[in-house]
């Protein structure tokens, strides 16, 4: 088990088998030194945990549990191309949040994904982000977290 695993397992999370594309693409891509994900849903065991849009029909606080899980699937998509112990940063993450026109707390639902990263990789998770409101997602998904790491 990795140091990773181990620090995801002290928060009571294990990471998931990678979720399947709902299209045509890879989960991720390894270039260099550098692993980048495509764009993660809240998927668990195959279903979204949400849909809809966030200020309407999905709370701030049930779309920041969203955010949490795609980071999750993202760190999943990471360990299906390196070791986890091997990502030497977590350069950038983007959230896209699907929200109502009146929704301007995208910072906060993407905090669920930025706090579970600093859990998982320490400091090394510490990162740029940008947390972006849209109309719609795939899938009527709420939120959507795509991630750049750096390997060593």
């Amino acid at each position: 088990m990795s140091s990773v695993d181990d620090r995801l397992a002290e928060i009571g999370l294990t990471v998931p088998p990678v979720p399947a594309p709902v299209a045509v693409y890879v989960p991720a891509v390894r270039t260099g030194s550098y692993v980048y994900t495509s764009g993660q849903l809240p998927l668990k065991d195959g279903q979204l945990l949400l849909t809809g849009k966030v200020g309407g029909e999905v709370s701030a606080e049930e779309a920041y549990d969203c955010a949490r899980q795609c980071a999750l699937n993202a760190i999943a998509a990471v360990k299906s191309q390196v070791e986890l112990d091997s990502v030497v940063r977590v350069v950038k993450a983007t959230v896209f949040v699907a929200s109502t026109p009146d929704f301007t707390g995208q910072p906060g639902v993407a905090n669920g994904a930025s706090e579970l990263f600093g859990a998982a990789f320490g400091d090394a998770g510490t990162h740029a982000r940008s947390a972006v409101g849209v109309p719609v997602l795939p899938l009527d998904s709420p939120v959507e977290v795509e991630l750049i790491v750096e390997v060593g």
